[in-house]
């Protein structure tokens, strides 16, 4: 059994190569990269060839093994650590923006360039941020987390490596079956799951298998345009302790004119 048209596919995506781009390499037409992976053409021994030494891949290994089974992940996430990233002209990377309303789509094309090459990206250089990771932004549903408010943009750190999950940090974790979710997480002392709990205390903890993980990302900061509102408590607050600390001013003021007269 040739398992060649799959195996093409397969180390396309994890190069997060279009089949455009897969062709240029190649100098081949990008139809012809189409008809490969849908097994409705062969290509010539020179191709071969060429596709071995550009994915590191026997010819043996490229037709006659099933790639994705042969290097399938294990518990340290090493099967996670081919991610779609979209570059600038310079290749310079850029941060992915996945909205609520993107996130049905993520689910299903998390691992498929041309849809993160759809989402909108942006840079955001800022020192918080060190430029030799890869970061990612996801907004959140629901109040589980409170009082980081439904809404918001996490921006997140890819997490190649399940090993560097730090307890008690934030992170959000898109799952294969239950769609996106933000939550603080325990390694268990399994090493095949994940304790999952929300900062509000109304919701219980639950544990996640890492089968069920297809992206790990570590929370670093966070985007939400809730201003606070001019009659709100805290607002209140504020300006009570500015006007006492005005009238501590005023008094400290007056207090030293009437020591300078005597």
């Amino acid at each position: 059994m040739s398992y060649l048209s799959k195996n093409i596919k397969l180390l396309r995506k994890r190069s997060s190569w279009t089949q455009a781009g897969l062709a240029e390499r190649l100098g081949l037409k990008r139809s012809l990269i189409g008809a490969y992976e849908e097994g409705r053409a062969e290509p010539k021994i020179s191709t071969l060839q060429r596709m071995s030494a550009l994915f590191q891949q026997t010819i043996d290994e490229l037709v006659h093994y099933d790639l994705e089974i042969a290097t399938g992940a294990d518990y340290q996430g090493r099967g996670l650590r081919i991610l779609p990233i979209p570059v600038d002209a310079e290749q310079r990377e850029r941060i992915s923006v996945v909205p609520i309303q993107a996130q049905a789509g993520y689910l299903h094309g998390y691992g498929d360039p041309e849809f993160i090459e759809d989402l909108p990206s942006f840079s955001l250089p800022l020192r918080e941020l060190p430029p030799e990771l890869t970061y990612r932004l996801f907004q959140i549903q629901g109040d589980s987390m409170l009082p980081v408010q439904p809404g918001s943009y996490i921006i997140s750190s890819y997490i190649d490596d399940w090993t560097s999950i730090r307890d008690g940090k934030t992170y959000v974790i898109v799952t294969r079956d239950d769609g996106l979710v933000y939550k603080r997480a325990w390694k268990q002392s399994d090493a095949h799951s994940l304790l999952l709990r929300s900062d509000n205390t109304e919701y219980e903890p639950y544990d996640l298998s890492l089968d069920a993980v297809a992206e790990l990302w570590q929370a670093r900061g966070v985007i939400n345009f809730q201003l606070p509102d001019q009659h709100s408590p805290q607002q209140k607050d504020l300006q009570q302790i500015s006007a006492t600390l005005f009238s501590l001013q005023q008094d400290v003021a007056s207090l030293k004119s009437k020591l300078d007269e005597e």
